[in-house]
């Protein structure tokens, strides 16, 4: 890969300034930079240049110009300014702002193959390479370059051992020339001066005999000096680039592929050795076939070398023999043999050689890649990633999660009771009826022939009163709530109306004497009531009214209010009251002041048999539903159940059911946050 960021010129990076951020220019730049000497490149950010076409000419910072396709010397270094073959358009970038940077190639290649995947084919030798970039055609110059630069590399390494020997040839042949040279001017010097043209029958004898000798020797000579290099380089050489001598000459076919194997297996030890720990089990296998092959090689050229000694040996012999046969031969003629014998050991000994370099150069120009490329690297139409639909459904997962955390983080900061669930965390009551939040103009929902949602609720609440033990015989409904604006009148009112349909004679009375609001509802104005009654100003049967609007229902309504209404209700006038309605009426239902604020519901409550406890969704604060039981141990009230009214549908698709109103109890405000407010018609 660093190999490929050179070649490639990837160590210089082009932005073009955008209006959030600077974006990549690598197609855009109208210029491209080639570093003289890329390793001793020195990072630098954030150079501005600016281009010229007319003039051909570079501009850095504002105030160095340079010329296109010529090293020249900047404060970054050698570079060359080179057109940028992908820059489609022929626009003028004088007035476009680019900048480019350098940095180091290793660190380049480093950030590069963090981008490549390789996945090879089990069922194939097929290997898949795919690579991620902002930019498509510098994925598609990377992957390619890439497979050029590895075919490039694996090729080298097949021909390091045929390049080492063709270097011994190379050598071998200059030094034989330079001497074949000066014997061939040494002959014509000696026939020249000495007049020595032609040699006897004898001489030419010798000649042929000696000349095969010498050329026997030299092989020899030739082989024991390649097997004495091959010898010191196993000995000497322990990791590193495996170039092996030359085995040029070698008789013995397994001296070569041992040190053909000898430098594959080292080869492949050196790579894994920069990737993997030294207790690698691959690499001390590897290891361990080195130390193997090495013992093996010398082994085997210690054999060769006594060999080819005990063959010099003879040959050496023999000469003596053909020597002592040149003594005979005339003074002059043995010169010139003794010159023409040299000379023919030299030319055959060069003849050799240079038939071995034609052989090793059409080796290496043979030389292929066990790599085939089956398709071109090739730049998709649309991005794989950021993927927009992923995006998108992150996003609207992110948006409910934030929302869901909204509502979660409001509920736990509101401490308002949002769950049935709670309540029967937070008190032991039981829960006997819920009503669901409805907008409405007319507060009594429940008429004679409705079949809304919540009537249908009140008619379960009337029904679920057998519960609580309401019969003929226990007919005196209290309700009652913990603070204001819960709903309790609401209730009692819609309560009593559905009790009333089942044909039986219900009155209603309101007994909060310090907020009534029960004649608001009920939609009716009568000057005496409860009030009167309590005073003594009134008898029973006198503050009784019968509703026209609703067969079988009843009224009494507050009346004035009084100063002090508890005082007023703890004359023992109430019981009196309440006695005669539960001797003239079917059932009684009755409505009272909210228990936290005043006691007047504790009062009521011993004289009912069942007491309805009034909590209203996302309204009534937790802390007084805890305080329910603990008030109960010092004030009990009667028979007590709970109604969970004003209920809402959680959620984006939701119907919402129910009635209520806020309001200010009596001309005080009361704890836990209640403000001054108008009646609503909402619950």
């Amino acid at each position: 890969m660093e190999k490929v960021v050179k070649t490639l010129r990837l160590y210089a990076s082009y932005s073009k300034e955008g209006k959030v951020k600077a974006g990549d220019a690598y197609v855009l730049s109208p210029i491209m930079i080639e570093a003289q000497y890329p390793d001793s490149i020195q990072g630098v950010e954030k150079v501005e240049f600016s281009y010229d076409k007319n003039s051909q000419t570079v501009l850095l910072s504002n105030k160095d110009k340079y010329p296109l396709n010529q090293f020249v010397n900047t404060p970054y270094g050698s570079l060359k300014f080179l057109p940028n073959k992908y820059q489609y358009s022929a626009i003028n970038s004088g007035d476009k702002k680019f900048y480019f940077s350098l940095d180091e190639p290793q660190n380049v290649a480093s950030g590069l193959t963090k981008g490549l995947k390789i996945s090879p084919n089990k069922a194939s030798a097929i290997v898949e390479l795919n690579y991620k970039d902002p930019i498509p055609q510098r994925a598609v110059d990377i992957l390619n370059q890439l497979i050029i630069t590895y075919d490039q590399v694996s090729i080298s390494e097949k021909n390091s051992l045929a390049r080492n020997t063709l270097a011994f040839v190379n050598e071998q042949l200059r030094g034989v020339t330079i001497e074949l040279d000066s014997i061939e001017k040494k002959i014509q010097q000696y026939k020249s001066g000495s007049g020595a043209v032609d040699i006897g029958t004898q001489g030419g004898y010798y000649l042929k005999n000696v000349g095969e000798n010498d050329q026997k020797l030299g092989d020899i000579n030739m082989q024991l000096s390649m097997l004495n290099q091959v010898e010191k380089f196993v000995g000497e050489r322990q990791s590193g680039e495996m170039l092996a001598p030359s085995t040029l000459g070698v008789s013995d076919p397994s001296l070569s592929n041992l040190i053909t194997q000898l430098q594959t297996t080292q080869m492949e030890y050196d790579k894994l050795k920069k990737t993997v720990g030294e207790n690698n089990p691959k690499l001390k296998a590897l290891e361990g076939q080195i130390s193997t092959l090495r013992p093996s090689i010398v082994d085997n050229i210690k054999n060769q070398k006594q060999s080819l000694q005990a063959s010099r040996q003879s040959l050496n012999s023999t000469n003596s023999g053909y020597n002592a046969m040149l003594s005979t031969v005339p003074k002059k003629e043995k010169q010139l043999l003794e010159i023409s014998r040299e000379h023919m050991t030299k030319a055959n000994q060069y003849q050799t050689l240079l038939q071995k370099q034609q052989e090793i150069e059409m080796s290496l120009a043979s030389v292929i890649s066990n790599s085939r490329v089956v398709d071109k690297a090739l730049a998709g139409k649309v991005p794989v990633s950021p993927k927009k639909m992923m995006i998108y459904l992150m996003a609207i997962i992110g948006a409910l999660g934030a929302f869901a955390g909204v509502v979660i983080l409001k509920d736990s900061i509101t401490g308002k009771i949002k769950f049935r669930n709670e309540i029967e965390k937070m008190t032991s009551i039981p829960i006997i009826g819920e009503i669901a939040f409805e907008k409405t103009d007319n507060p009594l929902v429940i008429e004679k022939g409705t079949r809304s949602f919540v009537a249908e609720e009140f008619r379960k609440l009337r029904v679920s009163l057998s519960f609580l033990g309401i019969d003929s015989n226990h007919k005196k409904i209290l309700l009652t709530s913990s603070i204001s604006g819960e709903g309790k009148s609401f209730v009692a009112a819609n309560l009593a109306v559905s009790l009333s349909l089942t044909g039986k004679k219900v009155v209603l009375v309101d007994l909060d004497l310090n907020q009534p609001t029960l004649s608001k509802i009920m939609k009716v104005h009568y000057e005496f009531g409860a009030t009167e009654f309590l005073t003594g100003e009134k008898d029973a049967y006198e503050v009784v009214n019968k509703l026209d609007t609703h067969d079988s229902l009843y009224f009494i309504s507050a009346g004035n209010l009084p100063e002090n209404p508890t005082q007023l209700l703890a004359n023992g006038k109430v019981e009196k009251l309440i006695e005669y309605l539960e001797s003239n009426y079917d059932m009684v239902v009755i409505d009272t002041s909210p228990s936290v604020l005043v006691t007047d519901a504790f009062i009521l409550s011993k004289l009912c048999d069942a007491t309805l406890y009034v909590i209203r969704h996302n309204y009534t604060p937790k802390m007084l539903i805890k305080r329910i039981d603990e008030n109960n141990q010092v004030n009990p009230i009667k028979n007590p159940a709970i109604i969970f009214n004003g209920l809402k549908n959680r959620g984006i698709f939701k119907n919402n059911y129910g009635y209520g109103y806020n309001y200010v109890y009596g001309n005080k405000e009361y704890g836990y946050g209640s403000k001054n407010r108008k009646q609503k018609k909402s619950a």
